[in-house]
This record gives C-alpha cells, structure tokens and sequence, in this order.
C-alpha cells in the first residue's frame, strides 16, 4: 500500500484546533471540529487536491465537542461513514458532552466556563464500530485505530505505518498550540493516570511524528520527557488526595 501523508486541517485558528486529512490509496478525515465547521474542512480537503466525495471513512477520536462537532454534517456531505469508539457513544448519540468536564489545571477551569464548550451538536451514529485495535487499510490508508483511554473512555488514536501518531487530545501543544512544539495536558482529562498510561504505551512504539488537536507536531523525544515530569506529578497528586477521575 501507497505511504500515508498526514495533512493538517486547521478548523479554529492557525493550529487551535485541528482536524487531519490522511492522504493514501483513499482519503480519510480524522475528527471534524467544532459544529458548524463542515464546510471549512472540506474546502481545506478540497484544496489538497480530494474530492470530498471520495472520502472512505471519517474517524473521531473522541466525544468531546471540538472533535465530533461537525461530524454529521461530514457524514451527510461525503457519505463517508463515522468512526469511533463504543465507549463514547453517548456524546455521538446525544451530540452533548459528558459532563461537568474535569479541568487539567488552571486553562480547563477557565474553559470549563465557556459556553461553546456546553452546546449540543447534531448527534451522529458511528457506523464503524471500534472496540480494540482497528486496521484501515480497507479504507485506504495503511494506518490502525489504537484506543488511547483517558482523555475519554473512548479516546483513540490512528498511527500510520510510518510512524505518524494522529493523537487527538491524547497530548497537546502548550496553551492550546500557542507555543509551538512544547508538549502539555489538553484542557480536561476524565482520567489523567489512564490518559498517561495510553500516552507511555503509544511512546513505546517509537512513533516518528505526534499530530495532535491542538497545536503543531510535537517530537516524541521531547513528549517522552514530559510524560516523565507528568508521571511524577501525579503521584504527588495522588498522595495528597487532590487526583480527580471518573
């Protein structure tokens, strides 16, 4: 199968949030922004030279709004089916977020008050049922869906056979991308020891490229050494009783 390139798709901003166009035998989009933001996607689509018509599957990494927002409408623009993982049907289903988000630190309880974060979407029914490791090269694109638990209970991430990591909120750019290159948590995590953990278990298949929902490429080198200041700081936080999950 041909090499798969990872395109980056801004939907707010220059890198605020981001969705992806993976470009090989077939087209696939990764995450569809915030509701109201089909159009822009797929003229960027467009742009790189795809016939929206021609996308084979879109795949959500996760339930929150700035990932699936735009979802339905993509499925009802392309045809292409929907993505995603068992264990977040109910935001698709419902297009409402599980709530009260669970702030990361002083950006999430800042952004857990904006009300965009708290708006309903078109829901949408993922007809691509992903419950483990998925390979999509049925869908034209030597990749796998890997779940990545944490962030949501069904975070998932799509690594390409050459490396490239598309991982959602997995992980992000500092201050939402706006310093490029520096690794952070994303605003919320519902389990950030099990957000860790999936974090670590990607790192150890040596990926070459982390793309991510907020900001630009992030080096795994760099990543592997946050995650190692992370870890640390989170037993901190569990002995002193202040660690929040679900």
């Amino acid at each position: 199968m041909s090499r798969t390139k990872v395109v980056p798709i801004p939907v707010i901003g220059r890198h605020t949030v981001n969705a992806y166009l993976l470009l090989g035998r077939r087209p696939v989009v990764v995450d569809a922004g915030i509701p109201g933001s089909g159009r822009r996607i797929l003229d960027q689509v467009t742009a790189h030279g795809v016939d929206p018509a021609d996308l084979a599957l879109i795949v959500l990494t996760h339930g929150h709004i700035d990932h699936f927002g735009s979802a339905a409408e993509l499925h009802r623009l392309t045809g292409a089916p929907v993505a995603g993982h068992v264990a977040d049907l109910g935001p698709y289903r419902s297009g409402r977020v599980r709530e009260p988000y669970l702030p990361t630190g002083p950006m999430g309880r800042l952004m857990a008050r904006h009300r965009k974060l708290h708006v309903r979407a078109e829901p949408v029914e993922p007809t691509v049922l992903v419950r483990g490791e998925t390979d999509l090269a049925e869908y034209g694109v030597a990749a796998r869906i890997m779940p990545t638990p944490g962030h949501t209970a069904g975070s998932v991430s799509v690594l390409t056979e050459e490396g490239d990591l598309v991982a959602g909120d997995l992980i992000a750019g500092s201050f939402m991308g706006l310093v490029p290159g520096r690794p952070a948590n994303p605003p919320f995590h519902d389990d950030p020891r099990q957000n860790l953990a999936s974090l670590r278990r990607m790192l150890a298949l040596r990926p070459t490229s982390l793309h991510v929902g907020h900001g630009t490429g992030l080096d795994p080198e760099r990543v592997r050494r946050w995650a190692e200041r992370e870890h640390a700081h989170l037993v901190r936080l569990h002995a002193a009783g202040r660690l929040t999950s679900r």
